[in-house]
């Protein structure tokens, strides 16, 4: 869904072309022997946390075609390409709200959305001239979802997204709302510096752009969905996705159970390689800045496979309305309870958009990756 028509920034960001080259640079010097090309049968490895990582899958190094020339595929996930990864692991779930509790009583870490915001991290994502708020409109808060009461055109997300004082990962819609009983749901409202401390702490990184996708599709190549290319293969739904058959997006009535939201994380059948809610349930921050031509830019510079892309080193995305072209922004995969086949469709492998790095939001979380 268009996650970056309403948002709120948040701190400064340090230009990151040098630092992602050195690191692409670094990622070729240590390649290793890859897979043949071409789909195999994927076989489910989790670590059982003594000799490999617990809760984390393996993914094998292998090629696959990532982004997709389907019907349904956005301008930024064209054209599909080749890419080739090295092993690695990956969080078989969201991070959950237990989970990222856990980092907090150890840490002491103070999100973004709980702290109040700075102007110029607010500011770059603004038209140029907007004038600075008063000291306090700049308060502590985070972007909600809060639905309408009836149907509306779905050209405009600030009619059903809301910057909501007091939202935070303890609060997802807002001071009122709490997460309790909900420790294994994705935890949300975080932004990726947030996620970024979390992975430091847990001895993780954020997966690439590729990585996610490769991991994503679960063996499966240029299938639409993570489970095949029936929308519903056995007439149910198989992520946690807005039902339109049930109401329509984005309506919300409190006598039919108010917002929708996350589920349990292992609600649905995991993919071909062990994985959970890999689309749905919560957008999942990743590493790469977002480009919305990062594929065609991808494929003009390469003479074959692309090997272990890293993401472009910065920012661009010029149909964003309302925003610089070049604003800061990472992107966010695989969708949320949000997303349906009327608006957004994002609960598919190649769907990409690219966030705020700042700007938490009540339907976007993280997993984590590790080096093989």
């Amino acid at each position: 869904m268009g996650t970056t028509d309403a948002r709120t920034g948040r701190r400064r960001l340090l230009v990151a072309g040098a630092a992602a080259a050195a690191s692409a640079a670094a990622g070729f010097a240590g390649w290793r022997a890859l897979a043949p090309a071409g789909p195999r049968r994927p076989v489910v490895r989790i670590g059982d946390g003594v000799a490999t990582p617990r809760d984390m899958a393996w993914i094998p190094a292998g090629m696959f075609l990532m982004g997709s020339d389907h019907a349904l595929a956005r301008f930024d996930e064209r054209p599909a390409h080749a890419v080739r990864l090295r092993a690695f692991w990956m969080d078989v779930t969201h991070v959950t709200n237990d989970q990222f509790a856990a980092f907090v009583r150890r840490t002491g870490h103070v999100t973004t959305a709980e702290r109040k915001p700075d102007w110029e991290t607010v500011r770059v994502q603004q038209p140029p001239g907007v004038p600075r708020p008063p000291d306090d409109a700049l308060v502590a808060g985070a972007m909600v979802f809060v639905g309408t009461q009836a149907p509306v055109r779905l050209d405009d997300a600030s009619q059903w997204w809301r910057f909501v004082p007091g939202a935070d990962w303890r609060h997802p819609q807002g001071p009122q709302s709490s997460i309790e009983g909900k420790g294994d749901h994705p935890v949300v409202q975080v932004s990726h510096e947030d996620a970024l401390s979390y992975a430091r702490w847990a001895g993780k990184r954020l997966p690439t752009e590729a990585e996610w996708e490769f991991a994503a599709r679960g063996g499966l190549e240029q299938a639409t969905y993570a489970w095949g290319d029936d929308l519903a293969p056995r007439g149910e739904r198989e992520a946690n996705h807005w039902d339109t058959r049930q109401r329509p997006f984005p309506v919300v009535r409190p006598e039919a159970g108010g917002a929708a939201g996350t589920t349990p994380v292992r609600t649905f059948l995991p993919n071909g390689y062990g994985l959970h809610d890999m689309t749905g349930n919560a957008w999942q921050w990743v590493a790469d800045w977002y480009r919305s031509d990062a594929f065609a830019r991808q494929v003009r510079a390469a003479r074959g496979p692309v090997d272990d892309p890293r993401g472009p080193g910065e920012s661009f995305d010029p149909a964003d309305r309302g925003v610089p072209a070049g604003a800061p922004k990472r992107v966010i995969r695989g969708g949320s309870f949000l997303c349906n086949p009327d608006y957004c469709l994002s609960f598919r492998p190649s769907a990409r958009r690219g966030n705020d790095p700042f700007s938490p939001m009540s339907h976007l979380g993280f997993r984590l990756a590790r080096d093989a």
